[in-house]
């Protein structure tokens, strides 16, 4: 690999690491504030990837560096240990708990999308002419400017990424527990035994991926326009 895909690369994997890393967080520790210590106990309460790692390093480490390789961009995966039986006494509080780690994709985007703002406005980021899937801003100079759109770009769009594809209703997924807010907790209880207990975790996967891959231009367009009101791409 060129210096530059390396460098990117290594964009990536920071950017990566510090997203699952506070998607994970954000649950263990919802997970704590609703009565369920399991994750802080495992260490999993913290913006430090190191435990994460140790709990998932195929998924953390492994993967997302393949798939840089073969894909050009990352995918992986990690996970946050809780407590079946609190999820079957307070159903509610276990779907805000898988919502938590959506929701931090989604402030981690947002985050990048005043920072994209910010820097456009003082110019040292432009809007580029078009936008693909990694390139949604620019830099108006050289240097440590292009080094801050580029890494602003990967966290907008890999946050996007992970809020977006985790809310899908289908077991192993955060919103198929998540989906439960909107059900009697009797119900939810049902619902969560049915597809935890059918082994429906890889079938999961593999329809939420198939969906996921039809919708999700839709998808980045709307972001796009978040990011860039009055846009034409797309």
């Amino acid at each position: 690999m060129d210096p530059q895909s390396l460098t990117l690369g290594l964009i990536w994997y920071i950017v990566f690491l510090f997203s699952t890393t506070c998607h994970e967080g954000a649950h263990a520790l919802v997970a704590k504030l609703g009565g369920d210590p399991t994750a802080f106990h495992g260490g999993q309460v913290t913006l430090n990837p190191i435990p994460h790692i140790r709990r998932e390093p195929v998924g953390m480490v492994i993967v997302p560096i393949l798939s840089y390789i073969y894909a050009g961009w990352m995918m992986g995966w990690a996970s946050a240990p809780y407590d079946p039986d609190w999820r079957q006494r307070f159903p509610r509080r276990a779907a805000w708990m898988a919502l938590a780690g959506p929701g931090a994709n989604f402030s981690l985007m947002l985050l990048a999308v005043v920072s994209i703002r910010v820097g456009i406005s003082v110019h040292a980021f432009r809007m580029p002419e078009s936008a693909n899937f990694t390139r949604i801003t620019e830099a108006a100079s050289p240097g440590f400017a292009g080094f801050a759109a580029t890494f602003l770009s990967v966290l907008f769009v890999l946050n996007l990424v992970l809020g977006t594809f985790n809310l899908l209703p289908v077991p192993p997924l955060d919103g198929n527990t998540g989906v439960t807010l909107v059900m009697s907790e009797n119900t939810a209880l049902r619902f969560l035994d049915w597809t935890r207990g059918q082994g429906w975790g890889m079938l999961g996967l593999l329809v939420a991926w198939v969906v996921y891959e039809k919708i999700f231009s839709h998808i980045f367009r709307f972001a796009l326009a978040i990011l860039y009101p009055g846009s034409t791409w797309g």
